[in-house]
């Protein structure tokens, strides 16, 4: 039976996927390799079958394994169907051939928190590779400053979360979730 809902719409955790995943990719594949990616993805995101779709998605990671909207597009309908077991594995994919994508860290974390229970020890991990590799990620600090509230580890969450606040210019999203944590902790 075919499913017909294709990939769905964006959450904000997509949108989020999607906004941060748009870096440009140093490494590229040979441009005929890249070529066949490319075609691969645009025939999946028109298909109605969303399983030979991720069977094209796939193939185009395999052809060309830079190619981020492939890695883009498998997150998006993992995630859609609360699969995080595969966002992971799309992500840890990533990584292997551009180790420096932060957001493919921060898609991990996110896929952690998203367990039930969360994963919390694993997602810490992914968030802080990604605040490594860009000191300046408000978002990263604002999921390492949750985290170690959670644990009690009071002095470093408030590090983390001040960071996190005093990006509200560029994020008021993220500032305003490390406000609210703030308050919470009693720190505002």
């Amino acid at each position: 039976m075919r499913d017909r809902t294709a990939l769905k719409p964006l959450t904000l955790v997509a949108a989020l996927m999607l906004a941060l995943a748009s870096a440009a990719f140093p490494a590229r594949a040979p441009d005929a390799n890249a070529g066949k990616a490319r075609a691969l993805v645009d025939a999946a995101i028109k298909m109605t079958d969303s399983d030979a779709a991720v069977k094209l998605l796939w193939q185009a990671t395999d052809i060309d394994p830079t190619l981020d909207d492939a890695y883009i597009y498998l997150g998006l309908y993992y995630n859609s169907r609360s699969d995080f077991t595969n966002v992971i594995k799309v992500y840890q994919k990533l990584i292997k051939y551009q180790p420096k994508q932060v957001s493919a860290y921060l898609n991990i974390g996110e896929a952690y928190m998203s367990f039930s229970p969360a994963r919390t020890d694993d997602a810490l991990v992914y968030f802080r590779k990604a605040y490594q590799l860009d000191p300046k990620n408000s978002f990263a600090a604002l999921r390492i400053g949750e985290l170690l509230a959670q644990t009690g580890q009071r002095d470093e969450a408030l590090k983390y979360l001040r960071i996190a606040l005093g990006d509200s210019a560029r994020n008021p999203t993220v500032a305003s979730e490390a406000e609210k944590t703030l308050k919470q902790m009693g720190a505002l």
